[in-house]
């Protein structure tokens, strides 16, 4: 199950909000730095919801979610209570139509949820204005990065201008975490996988290439990872 975060919406005061001129060019410059300075994509998402609040015009709350079919919904981070309370109303409303609009379009807007076409339940939160915009997509799920304010009509295009732009940043920020975080994981299964095949080799007097067969014919057999074997292996080694 991913991890959750919760985090404070007050950091990266230095950041400005404006959308005019190299004072937009600099926020930008300064949350691409901070995005691609962080150690993990989970660390990247709780960063990004942090600069959410900072950067787009009157952005108030911000989460990003994962939306699965039929509107499944999984809070990943958010900068308030009240967003998970919002993102909760939507989980499994198969005919959300926000929702839905996100899987052939990359941005979609209530402009207030107490107007006819807006959505009461989020009204009954406080928050009439809702900006939500695509990180990642494919055919199962949904990548989302979705802001609130308590005003009505509070997210213009300049807005959604900028939020793109952002959302720009976040992905590339989220993919490179992302990479970094399967190559370390990678070279922490291959010394993994040495040090079990060492064990077996010892412990039954064999090579390193029947050793690494043997591995992979109890990983097949008993329907476990690789991985996993091979850190049992090694952690009962330890155990001797």
């Amino acid at each position: 199950m991913p991890k959750r975060f919760v985090v404070a919406a007050s950091e990266f005061s230095e950041l400005s909000r404006s959308d005019t001129g190299f004072e937009l060019a600099e926020g930008l410059t300064a949350a691409a730095q901070q995005l691609h300075e962080t150690s993990s994509p989970h660390a990247t998402l709780r960063t990004a919801v942090r600069l959410a609040v900072r950067i787009l015009p009157g952005v108030e709350y911000a989460g990003i979610s994962v939306i699965e079919p039929k509107a499944h919904r999984q809070t990943l981070a958010w900068t308030d209570e009240v967003v998970r309370s919002a993102d909760a109303l939507s989980a499994g409303r198969e005919h959300h139509p926000h929702l839905n609009r996100l899987w052939t379009a990359p941005v979609a807007r209530i402009e207030d949820s107490a107007a006819e076409d807006g959505d009461l339940a989020l009204s009954g939160l406080g928050l009439r204005s809702v900006l939500s915009l695509r990180l990642r997509a494919d055919r199962r799920r949904l990548t989302v990065l979705t802001a609130y304010a308590r005003a009505p009509h509070a997210f213009d295009e300049s807005a959604t201008r900028i939020g793109r732009l952002f959302t720009a940043h976040v992905g590339i920020a989220l993919d490179s975490a992302t990479l970094r975080e399967q190559l370390t994981e990678a070279m922490r299964t291959r010394d993994l996988i040495g040090q079990a095949t060492g064990i077996l080799m010892e412990r039954l007097d064999i090579d390193a290439s029947e050793a690494f067969a043997s591995l992979v014919r109890t990983s097949q057999r008993e329907n476990v990872k690789l991985r996993d074997l091979a850190r049992r292996i090694v952690d009962a080694g330890e155990g001797e």
